[in-house]
């Protein structure tokens, strides 16, 4: 079978090279490993050029098959020049099951360290990071364009790449516009917390973004939570005396004392962290041994809420709070 699979991409006409692309991505991954090795790529790779959307579409799933865990598939794919075919079929392509393999498929070569440089040096990351942001575009090509972002980005050179394309922007129009415990809000406060990571900065000056990580503390999943704090600590951390007011001003405090006792274990330490940066901590020294009790009764007292009292909300929280650390 793999013969046939080989001799009709290499030399079939388009007909007998679409039922030998059907074939290949029935094939055992062993056979498509086997088969990768005579050079099948360039020929799978002409027929995404075609203006036939069903020859498009069985050369990207052969391709994607051929891709899939074998890492040097995906370095040969991109060497044989993948990216730019996928850069043109996402622009101008209109059918989503197309754009839903293209966006599939550029996930799984961005999983390649090899892969990361090469394209980030084309003109994807400007696009995906306006694809993410399209109403008409379906939730998993979202979250395989964000995954694909997120690869790319644990690169530190690349970073500035993807804040300079607006991905800070686009990520929290993300997270304002869909349900904040989706896995879509998850993957895209992950995704802004690594990027905030390396670049601090890079949210400030965007009209809301406090705003909206704030609601994602208070309405979302514990995962978008524990990065939504992230998030803020990052911010806060990197310019305390710009950021802490802006964040008090938003009314993070009740969602960030809840996450603080019923997050995740990473958000509960960023989440009490991040407390600590909010307090007004003038001619104040935590001490080694005060106990979790005394941090947060002094917290809560010496939060600057310029000028404002305590609302009564919060301050039943404080008390469930102080009530759970004593158990």
């Amino acid at each position: 079978m793999e013969e046939i699979v080989v001799e009709s991409l290499l030399r079939g006409n388009r007909e007998a090279q679409i039922e030998a692309a059907i074939e290949l991505s029935n094939l055992s991954r062993k056979q498509r490993q086997k088969v990768a090795e005579k050079d099948i790529i360039s020929p799978l790779l002409s027929m995404l050029q075609s203006q036939d959307s069903l020859t498009t579409e069985v050369s990207l799933s052969a391709l994607l098959s051929l891709a899939f865990g074998s890492e040097r598939n995906k370095v040969r794919i991109v060497k044989a020049g993948a990216v730019q075919m996928l850069l043109e079929i996402l622009q101008s392509e209109t059918k989503m099951v197309i754009v839903e393999l293209a966006m599939a498929f550029l996930l799984i070569l961005s999983s390649c360290n090899r892969n990361k440089i090469k394209i980030a040096s084309t003109k994807l990351i400007q696009l995906l990071v306006g694809l993410i942001g399209l109403d008409q575009l379906t939730v998993q090509a979202k979250l395989d364009g964000i995954a694909t972002l997120h690869n790319l980005s644990t690169l530190q050179q690349i970073v500035p790449l993807v804040v300079s394309s607006g991905a800070p922007y686009a990520l929290l129009q993300v997270i304002n516009s869909c349900d904040k415990s989706s896995e879509l809000a998850e993957k895209a406060s992950s995704l802004l917390e690594n990027i905030v990571h390396h670049s601090p900065e890079s949210i400030s000056g965007i009209g809301g973004a406090i705003e909206v990580l704030v609601e994602a503390i208070e309405e979302g999943s514990a995962q978008c939570k524990e990065h939504a704090v992230g998030i803020l600590l990052g911010v806060c951390s990197f310019d305390r005396e710009t950021n802490r007011g802006m964040i008090l001003r938003e009314g993070v405090m009740p969602g960030l004392l809840q996450v603080s006792v019923d997050g995740t274990r990473r958000g509960k330490e960023m989440a009490r962290e991040l407390l600590l940066l909010l307090r007004d901590c003038s001619g104040y020294v935590i001490k080694d041994k005060q106990s979790k009790i005394e941090i947060v009764e002094q917290i809560m007292r010496e939060i600057d809420q310029e000028g404002e009292r305590i609302p009564g909300t919060m301050l039943k929280l404080v008390e469930e709070m102080i009530s759970k650390l004593s158990t």
